[in-house]
């Protein structure tokens, strides 16, 4: 593997092996994807200044074979007694000063996420230097990251490494990928202010830097919703990173093994083989039916002494799948429930280590809990000085433009269109973000070509048609070789919509294309062919929207 080169200036350099840990024994990772998150870093009202940097060993580490992603060789930095506020602008930090004339703008970009990734494949480096910050060093396939949880695919097949979407990073010497979070934005000195990554574990305290830029793109994405609840971060696995799913698989496995313990009491096993997932929204309902797809063809085989005592419980506040079409809605519920998935409505009001707390009074005791209520603006985007749009995340106008900061874009999740351009803020979508992504990349390719790539340089540069997003349509998994497609261009307009068999071939094919790199392509088609069950193929073959066939099998559908 190429190794990829990452540094700046003023004896802050970075190594091409990056910072990877050891996986359980269930985990697989792919060369080159460091599968650890880091949460959101709040704006520091003093960043620290750097007085000396030193070198220390990088480590190494092995997965089942494999080898984790390539590790950064961090250096050490001893801070020292922080800046007053008034002294914060005459503060040195070490990294990337502005670019001189001469040389080619350097466009900085916030985020590894579909919009971010769309835009940096685009981008012409012929024309732009490219710095990409963000704490994960990948970009994740996040509609199959549910397939994940229980192994119908594995780790490294919805993970694609950066530098492998975009080579300039690896391979042109003034570009870049640093792994670290943004906590700062000067916009009048176009800098952005960045805390090196480290989750605790490593020889050496974070430290900070800075990072000019000519252009900058935020696409720092959006966190979990978890509306204020009490113990929801303290005890819900969320679904969003790699690692994530790794937790999930673990906790399923964990509780399995556990409750067949002797002197687990019956109580104590129907707690911990409890799954209850909250949300009914498309990443709900596609974990609940893996989680189905799971208990029928393995548990039922592996686990033989406690498989009627495991139980999946969906709770959602209102309908599930409120955006897809009516039939499909039904649909989806009668299919869940004979697949042995317990549908409830309820609203989570406190959630503790082992029971949730319902609005009603009701508790439900359980031994996996995955929190899916939708995402909303991360601490980040509250915390920085640029204009918001209705909900909190960062303003754009139509041509996805901050208007108080120039030469300042953002897209995907983090952004939406300001009330004075009449435009609804779109939702939180893969497909959303990468059409952005794709606009504005062809908008960056046509401001260089015009030398409108510098700072404060595109001002008389005319920009074209504003970006338009056209809905192309939902699909969702729910188990059991079953798919909905809804190809209407919103929730209240006609179109085509459709269930079963046949959706969910349209539905396998239509990710499959849109995974980034033939590498994981290929190791998403081999992970399906070796859990394809031929049997339930020649069962299931024909289904339609509301066409169920009971065969006596149990929860067969």
């Amino acid at each position: 593997m190429a190794l990829a080169r990452v540094g700046c200036r003023k004896a802050l350099r970075w190594s091409g092996v990056a910072v990877g840990y050891p996986s359980s024994d269930n985990a697989t990772f792919c060369e080159g994807v460091m599968t650890s998150s880091v949460a959101n870093v709040a704006t520091d009202s003093n960043l620290s200044y750097i007085s000396s940097i030193t070198k220390v060993n990088h480590m190494s580490f092995w997965s089942r074979g494999m080898r984790v992603t390539p590790h950064c060789q961090y250096l050490s930095a001893e801070r020292i007694a922080e800046e007053p506020d008034s002294e914060r602008d005459e503060t040195k930090y070490p990294g990337l000063e502005a670019t001189k004339p001469g040389e080619k703008p350097r466009v900085v970009v916030l985020g590894t996420g579909w919009a971010a990734c769309r835009f940096l494949k685009g981008l012409d480096t012929k024309i732009y230097d490219v710095v990409c910050i963000s704490p994960r060093n990948h970009m994740v396939f996040t509609p199959l990251l549910a397939s994940t949880c229980v192994g119908t695919l594995e780790f490294r097949s919805v993970a694609e490494p950066v530098s492998r979407i975009q080579t300039a990073l690896s391979t042109n010497p003034n570009s870049f990928f640093y792994l670290a979070s943004c906590i700062g934005i000067n916009t009048d000195k176009h800098e952005v202010y960045c805390e090196s990554f480290s989750n605790g574990s490593l020889p050496q305290d974070p430290y900070q830097f800075k990072v000019a830029y000519d252009k900058l793109v935020i696409a720092a994405g959006a966190e979990p919703l978890t509306f204020g609840i009490k113990g929801v971060k303290e005890h819900a696995f969320f679904l969003r990173e790699v690692n994530h799913a790794q937790e999930i698989r673990k906790k399923l496995l964990l509780n399995l093994m556990l409750s067949e313990n002797p002197g687990t009491s019956e109580e104590e096993r129907k707690r911990l083989l409890h799954c209850v997932v909250i949300g009914g929204g498309p990443t709900g309902v596609e974990f609940s039916g893996e989680l189905s797809d799971f208990i029928m063809k393995d548990v039922c085989e592996r686990y033989t002494h406690v498989k009627d005592y495991i139980q999946v419980t969906l709770i959602e506040a209102n309908e599930i799948l409120s955006s897809f079409d009516v039939g499909l809605r039904q649909y989806a519920a009668n299919h869940l429930t004979k697949s042995g998935v317990h549908l409830m409505r309820g609203v989570v009001k406190e959630v503790h280590s082992k029971k949730i707390v319902l609005n009603d009074g009701t508790d439900v005791p359980y031994g996996l809990l995955v929190w899916s209520t939708g995402v909303g603006p991360s601490d980040f985007v509250k915390s920085i000085n640029l204009p918001k749009s209705p909900g909190g995340r960062i303003g754009v106008d139509e041509w996805l433009r901050v208007p108080s900061a120039e030469d300042v874009f953002a897209l995907g999740d983090c952004a939406g269109f300001l009330e004075h351009t009449g435009r609804p803020v779109l939702p939180a979508l893969a497909q959303v973000a990468e059409r952005e992504g794709k606009f504005l990349v062809d908008l960056f390719n046509k401001m260089g070509k015009q030398n409108g790539g510098k700072a404060f340089s595109a001002k008389d540069i005319a920009l074209g048609d504003p970006f338009v997003y056209k809905h192309l349509g939902s699909m969702a998994s729910v188990g059991r070789y079953k798919a909905l497609v809804d190809l209407r261009q919103s929730k209240d307009s006609k179109g085509i919509s459709h269930a079963g068999f046949v959706s969910w071939l349209i539905w396998r094919s239509a990710y499959l294309t849109r995974v980034v790199s033939w590498r994981n392509r290929f190791y998403v088609a081999v992970n399906w062919a070796t859990t394809f069950n031929s049997k339930i193929l020649a069962n299931h073959s024909g289904d339609a929207v509301g066409g169920f066939r009971n065969n006596g099998k149990g929860f067969e559908v």
